[in-house]
């Protein structure tokens, strides 16, 4: 008799592959427009831009440029993209090339704040969303993309976490005023 399992006996292993992952974070963004197969249409033009409410699953803080880049001490693309991943524990993050920003994606129920140099949208205000295979700076340079993908539904940036990446791209701001 062998000591081998059957395959129906094999323990299982739950694999979640990236696009799996895409699907389920892409329907969970699209979960907060009101009206979801359009929107879902939006993606597959040639921007794979999509216009999204904030302030209901999830709102963004703008932040310039320049900020990013001061902190990260690098406007190279892939350098400041690994940067924000790891300063921003793999919290999602869009950037808009054309307007010069950046918008980490962090809870609805965030705040709007006083550290200056960054704007927290909610209510009100929409958030042009790149499809979820965008992950890079286009040849061009122009359209919008994710400088860091969203991981799963759901999982956004920390608010404090991105309060000491911008308070560290303005060094006139110490971040202790904030903690």
């Amino acid at each position: 008799m062998s000591d081998a399992h059957s395959p129906a006996e094999q323990p299982q292993a739950l694999v979640h592959l990236r696009a799996d992952r895409e699907l389920a974070a892409g329907h969970w963004l699209l979960s907060a427009h009101p009206t979801p197969g359009p929107a879902r249409e939006a993606w597959s033009k040639p921007s794979g831009i999509v216009v999204l409410p904030l302030g209901t699953l999830f709102s963004a803080v703008r932040i310039p440029n320049d900020v990013v880049h001061s902190a990260a001490g690098s406007g190279e693309s892939s350098a400041v993209d690994a940067f924000l991943a790891d300063c921003l524990s793999g919290g999602p993050v869009i950037r808009d090339p054309t307007g010069c920003r950046y918008y980490a994606l962090v809870p609805a129920s965030t705040q709007h704040s006083s550290i200056p140099g960054a704007d927290c949208l909610g209510r009100g205000t929409y958030l042009g969303v790149p499809r979820l295979d965008q992950v890079e700076l286009d040849a061009r340079g122009w359209r919008s993309y994710w400088s860091v993908p969203m991981a799963s539904p759901g999982e956004l940036c920390d608010p404090r976490d991105v309060a000491r990446l911008v308070l560290e791209g303005i060094p006139q701001y110490p971040a202790e005023m904030f903690e």
